[in-house]
Formats: structure tokens, C-alpha cells, sequence
């Protein structure tokens, strides 16, 4: 039975197929509506750094094969083939998008889905449909992506602008030509079917395609063709009879090239960098001659009205916001009069827009989709509407929420209150539940995302900020016999989902061997499955006197190949 996911839910491959060889099929539409349904092979940086792997209908595979269109069959809008081991290594991530080509909105679409078939076997299905959009014109329907093991999630988020603004945030821009290029000629009937076409529904389906027995589009009767030699079948070919997909319609701008940089017209120069614009409320002077490089003379222009001094019809306007008269210029002056000049902030080289906004776009929000989004190093979001969980939370913690957002108490109760004082893992947490998103911080902080598929890890309560309540949690005794009371706690969580760790500074983690100790004090994390035991240097004469090292009671790790200890550069 296929695997039922909602919009945030993530799980491995493997835990859904031992396949490699998989099917995705996309079931999208409306009325009136025209989709384009593409693949995007994505780098560690999410960045579509090379555009080869943008898998679309006008690049139908990628250059080994690895991911190819396979065009619309057993009742799929659009299907693909994925073989996750013929992956280049600077692929992580594929991320499958509908984009409509044409007017309309994604909140008129109706029921459709992303499926994931292995073996001639659905095992996973993500449904979705338009009352869960407004006025998206693109979205990002469900990604494969590498983290150890290759894995699956539903995202379901869109973008207002479309594909050219899907394309941008993966970093990548429509080349625009002057001239329209020529419609490609339309397939005709009786024509061979091309190597992408999909299979004909009845003939058994390959080993990695559609369940046999889907229902399919009946295909139009077409006339009889002589018989062509053919090569020898394989396991992913299609068989003999395949019909080619109804023809699509005229390639609209979602054609043109994709690249990831500016385009220059073959033959021509570079454009000069422009002259970077005035601070807020001043008006703009052209470059002066010879502005940054030698130019040649200019030729000689129609004379124009002068402009108005400063201030006409109203009070001089003050420099820009926050910013001070560059140095050898008077108050007033007219900025781009002095070659080379750049505004405060700006990077050299590089036009910044004017005002408030510009100066502060690079600390703008970070939406990726997911549940837990890590804004910066010290800031993380979590997004409530996507899976539905409650979210637990270090008191007085959110900096800033967005939406309908309930916090609440969550006590630990008569019992947790006297283990947490025994032990010194008392949590002080919050609920947060409702619509929105909440953005979490504490103290300054650094602050790691962790996500838990079904395994465990031990962290001190101090070093706890917040986690899904869908997480088991439980102290955990250390056995250790050399240091007064005989123990030391820990906090263990298990299960699926997340926990953020806060440290102070840049932390390290460290494979576990027979020899790894870790100082009690500055140890944040380490692997479930490891067994840790105090290892204790007291000596009572030893510390009686000036001359102690400081460095008495230490944990000693155990634990198989895989393990794991995080530590950080500061001690509790």
C-alpha cells in the first residue's frame, strides 16, 4: 500500500523501496489551465548551477540519463524517471515543480498528486489541491534530496511570479533573445514515437514505471505504418506500438535557454558596470568622463534646461539614512561628481538600489518550504501550518511571530519537577501551537536544526531549544563511580522529527573510538546508541593545594562506528 504523505511530512527512500529505478508521476490540472511540469537537479547549495539539469520539455534528460521526462501516461499529467545511483555527486537535490504556462492560478487547479512507483508498485503518494494556494503561479510539488541517504518530501509551496521566479530563487534567470525562436514542427500522425515517449498501456509497464492497470488516455486512432527495424528491447525502453503524447502547445518564454549568469551577445563587448546611484532622496548626476576607466571623448549634445537647485519647491532633503557626506565632499554636493564614488554600504563593483530596503535586503527572511527554516547562525523559523505538530519551546524564546499563534504553559508535572531538580534537567518549556510561524532565539546563541528519523540523541537540557512534541524525551543516567553521587543526566530524545541545539560558538563533532573523552562541561551532544561512562580523575590531596590541572571528571565514549560527540569551544 503507497505510503499516504501531507505537505512537510519527509521520509528515506529506502524505508519506502530497496529500489534505486523509480517512477514519479505528476496528476495536475484545471479548467482552462496549461501546465509545464519540470525537474530541477540542484547543487549542495540549492542553486541550479548547471543548467544541463534542468529537466524540462524542451531538455528532456539529463546528459547521463540519470533523470528523463517520460511524458504523460497512466493517467499522470506528466511522469519522469529517476535513477537515484546514476546521480552525479554534485547533484543533492531534485526538485519536481508545476508551473502554469498561460493566465490562472494554482488555487483553480483541482485534486492532483506526486506519486512514487518502484517496481511496478506505487509507494508514495503526496495529494494536494487548490485550496491550498492563493495566487501562486508556480510551485515546488515535492524534492528528492541527498542528506546521508537519499530522501523524499512533500513541499507544496508556490511562488506569485512563476516559473521566472522559480528559477531565481534556485539561481537561474530566462535568457531573453530578440527574436523570437521558430516553433518547433508538430509531431504527425503516424510518425515514430520519440526515445521519451511513454510506454503504450497494454503492454506490461517497465520495471520502473506505472502500476499495471492504471487508467490511461485513450490514445487517437492513428494509420497504419510499415513496421521498422528496431534495436534490441531493454528493461526501461518502451515496448513496440508506443504513442507518442499529444502534441504541446507553441514554447512560450519557459523555452529560452536557462543559464545562471548574465548572457552576452556573441560578438559583442561587456556592458561598462553602472555608475552606483545616489543616497536616499538626492538626485542623480551622470558619471562624469572618465568615471572609473578612460573613455573616449563625448560627442556633443543638444543643450538642456538646467535643473533645479536643491531644495526647489521644498526643503533640502538630508543625506541618505544613516549615512555621512563621503569624505571630501561638502554638505549638498551632489554625489557622482567625484570619480570612483560609492555610496556607504554599497560593494565595490556592484549597483546597490537606494533607500531603507536596499540596505537591508541581505538580512531578509529565508522561506525554503520546510518546517524549520534556519534564518542565520543565531535565528531559526518554524512554520506551525505545515504538518500540524505543536512545537515545545524554551520560555521567552520567540523573538517574532507571523500569523494566528497560541503559546501556552507546558508543565512537567509533580513528578517532572522533582526528577528535573534531582537531576539538573529541568526544562522551563512553552507550547506553541496554531497558523503561522514562529522565529526562535536565545541569548546569542548559535543555533542547529537536528532532524530525528526514527533514531535518538542525548543532549544536556541546557543545550535545548526547542522541538517537535511529536519527540519522546526521557532523562537518562550516566553510571559513573569516581565523583560524588556516583552519576551524571542527560536528556534523551527519540523519534521522528526535530530538535534545535543551541551552542555557545562553532561546535565540532567527532566520530566516537575506544580513546574519545570529552570534557563534562563543554560536551552538547553524542549519538543514542553510544555508551558513555564518567571517567574521573579526583584526588581529594590533588586538589587540596594550588597545582590542579582543573580538568577531573571527563566522559568516556563507547560505542560501534557510526557514533558520534559534539562539543563546543566554551564550557556550562
Amino acid at each position: 500500500m503507497a505510503r499516504e504523505f501531507q505537505r512537510g511530512h519527509k521520509a528515506r527512500i529506502s524505508d519506502l523501496t530497496a529500489g534505486t529505478d523509480l517512477y514519479v508521476g505528476v496528476q495536475i490540472g484545471g479548467p482552462g489551465l496549461t501546465f509545464d511540469i519540470s525537474c530541477f537537479g540542484l547543487d549542495a547549495d540549492e542553486r541550479l548551477s548547471d543548467d544541463r539539469y534542468f529537466v524540462f520539455f524542451n531538455q528532456p534528460k539529463s546528459p547521463e540519463e540519470s533523470i528523463q521526462l517520460l511524458g504523460a501516461q497512466a493517467g499522470d499529467t506528466e511522469s519522469f524517471r529517476v535513477t537515484l545511483d546514476k546521480i552525479p555527486p554534485q547533484i543533492q537535490k531534485l526538485s519536481f515543480t508545476a508551473t502554469l504556462d498561460g493566465a490562472g492560478q494554482m488555487s483553480q487547479i483541482g485534486p492532483g498528486y506526486l506519486r512514487i512507483v518502484a517496481g511496478g508498485e506505487e509507494v508514495a503518494r503526496y495529494a494536494f489541491n487548490g485550496s491550498e494556494f492563493t495566487t501562486e503561479r508556480a510551485v515546488m510539488l515535492g524534492d528528492f534530496y541527498l542528506k546521508d541517504v537519499w530522501r523524499f518530501a512533500a513541499v507544496g509551496q508556490g511562488f506569485d511570479g512563476g516559473l521566472e521566479a522559480l528559477l531565481r530563487n534556485f539561481g537561474g534567470e530566462v535568457a531573453e533573445e530578440e527574436t523570437p525562436a521558430a516553433a518547433p514542427p508538430q509531431p504527425q500522425a503516424g510518425a515514430g514515437a520519440p526515445s521519451f515517449a511513454p510506454p503504450a498501456q497494454a503492454a506490461a509497464p517497465p520495471a520502473f514505471g506505472a502500476p499495471a492497470g492504471a487508467p490511461a488516455p485513450a490514445p487517437a486512432p492513428q494509420p497504419m505504418a510499415p513496421p521498422a527495424p528496431a534495436p534490441a528491447a531493454q528493461g526501461f525502453a518502451p515496448p513496440p506500438g508506443a504513442t507518442p503524447p499529444p502534441p504541446g502547445p507553441a514554447p512560450s518564454v519557459h523555452a529560452q535557454p536557462t543559464i545562471v549568469a548574465p548572457m552576452t551577445p556573441p560578438g559583442a563587448a561587456p556592458p561598462p558596470p553602472a555608475p552606483a546611484p545616489a543616497p536616499y532622496g538626492q538626485p542623480t548626476a551622470p558619471p562624469p568622463p572618465g568615471y572609473g576607466y578612460p573613455q573616449a571623448p563625448a560627442a556633443p549634445q543638444a543643450p538642456q534646461a538646467p535643473a533645479p537647485p536643491p531644495g526647489y519647491g521644498q526643503p533640502a532633503p538630508p543625506p541618505g539614512y544613516g549615512q555621512q557626506p563621503p569624505y571630501g565632499q561638502a554638505p549638498g554636493q551632489v554625489p557622482g561628481q567625484i570619480p570612483g564614488q560609492i555610496p556607504h554600504g554599497a560593494p565595490q563593483g556592484a549597483p546597490q538600489a537606494p533607500g531603507v530596503a536596499a540596505a537591508l535586503q541581505q538580512f531578509k527572511e529565508t522561506p525554503t518550504g520546510q518546517r524549520w527554516t534556519q534564518q542565520n547562525k543565531k535565528l531559526v523559523r518554524v512554520d506551525l501550518g505545515i504538518g500540524g505538530q505543536p512545537v515545545l519551546a524554551r520560555q521567552g524564546s520567540m523573538v517574532l511571530y507571523q500569523g494566528k499563534v497560541d503559546f501556552s504553559y507546558k508543565g512537567a508535572g509533580f513528578t517532572g519537577r522533582i526528577v528535573g531538580n534531582a537531576t539538573g534537567q529541568e526544562m522551563q518549556l512553552m507550547r506553541c501551537t496554531g497558523q503561522g510561524q514562529v522565529f526562535l532565539a536565545e541569548d546569542s546563541t548559535m543555533l542547529h536544526p537536528i532532524e530525528l528519523q526514527g533514531d535518538g540523541i542525548c543532549v544536556s537540557a541546557e543545550n535545548v531549544l526547542a522541538f517537535d512534541e511529536s519527540l519522546q524525551y526521557e532523562v537518562r543516567r550516566i553510571e559513573g563511580h569516581g565523583i560524588p553521587g556516583g552519576a551524571l543526566f542527560t536528556m534523551q530524545f527519540t523519534g521522528t522529527g526535530t530538535i534545535v541545539v543551541k551552542t555557545h560558538g562553532t561546535p565540532v563533532v567527532l566520530p566516537v573510538t575506544p580513546t574519545t573523552f570529552a570534557d563534562c562541561n563543554a560536551v552538547v551532544a553524542w549519538s543514542a546508541a553510544a555508551q558513555v561512562v564518567v571517567s574521573s580523575q579526583v584526588r581529594m590531596r590533588r586538589n587540596a593545594y594550588p597545582g590542579d590541572t582543573g580538568e577531573s571528571v571527563n566522559l568516556q565514549f563507547r560505542a560501534a562506528p557510526g557514533s558520534f560527540v559534539v562539543v563546543q569551544p566554551y564550557e556550562i
